[in-house]
């Protein structure tokens, strides 16, 4: 399904391309262990979603905390990933929703992490993942996610457009990222209404917080702004929140902490516990 609905890029060699042949690997692997019918079997039984975008598009500063041991360009982040813990912790220091990481190879991810994490936090839960076929939203709900994140650059439209669908039908609001005017403007006319700008290039991995005050002013009122990547400071969140972006997803900066609770609350600028 998705071996032909993929974005037709120039295959580089850079840390995203090897991400998503690692990841074609993987979830094949597992449609042949998890048929696509037992997957709607738990989706059924599954309680509903709760409602990410509502939850990241209130007046305050909107953390999604990010939930994330490790990456390609910093190796091992945080060794000590008690997820139930950091999650309830997060939630209790102020996080609006959360975000976990579910793909294994690059960043030691798990859905079982998300899966942990939803449970005990009590705070909607976005998968952050690379997602590229159907079979993937379905899973995604079927363990309890109430977001995902689809990654405009390696989808084309068409696949782009359905998988925001499926979402909605799931009862799930997609996060779409993007780091161009060009993905931007492609994923406003796949229909996203929770845009992500995200700071760090995934070819190169390279950060700078000017490529979402650059575009924020290209989305529209009635969508929901979120800045992703690179945010470490209080005052880079107040200016952002200036500029028009409703939420922050916000992962390094909250996993290198030695408690990651007390960050998050300095950064939303609350007393400490």
């Amino acid at each position: 399904m998705w071996g032909v609905s993929l974005k037709a890029e120039a295959q580089t060699g850079t840390i995203l391309d090897r991400i998503i042949e690692a990841r074609r690997a993987s979830v094949g692997k597992r449609q042949r262990l998890v048929p696509l019918p037992v997957l709607k079997m738990a989706v059924a039984k599954a309680a509903p979603p709760c409602d990410f975008a509502a939850a990241i598009s209130g007046t305050s500063l909107n953390v999604i905390a990010e939930l994330k041991k490790a990456s390609p360009s910093r190796g091992v982040i945080r060794a000590d990933f008690d997820v139930a813990a950091l999650a309830v912790s997060l939630a209790a220091a102020g996080a609006a929703a959360l975000s976990i990481l579910t793909e294994e190879d690059f960043f030691h991810g798990s859905l079982l992490n998300l899966k942990q994490a939803r449970d005990a936090a009590g705070i909607p839960v976005l998968r952050k993942d690379f997602l590229f076929d159907p079979w993937q939203v379905w899973e995604a709900r079927s363990v309890g996610a109430d977001s995902f994140l689809l990654v405009a650059a390696i989808l084309d439209d068409a696949l782009l457009a359905q998988l925001l669908a499926l979402g909605r039908e799931l009862g799930m609001e997609a996060l779409v990222e993007v780091h161009s005017r060009a993905e931007l403007d492609r994923a406003l006319q796949a229909g996203a209404r929770v845009l992500g700008v995200n700071n760090r290039d995934l070819k190169t991995f390279t950060v700078s917080l000017e490529t979402s005050l650059q575009l924020v002013a290209s989305i529209p009122d009635d969508c929901i702004a979120v800045s992703e990547s690179g945010l470490r400071s209080r005052a880079e969140l107040e200016r952002l929140r200036a500029a028009g972006f409703d939420a922050f997803l916000i992962g390094e900066q909250l996993m290198q902490a030695p408690d990651p609770a007390a960050a998050l609350r300095e950064l939303l600028g609350a007393s400490p516990a």
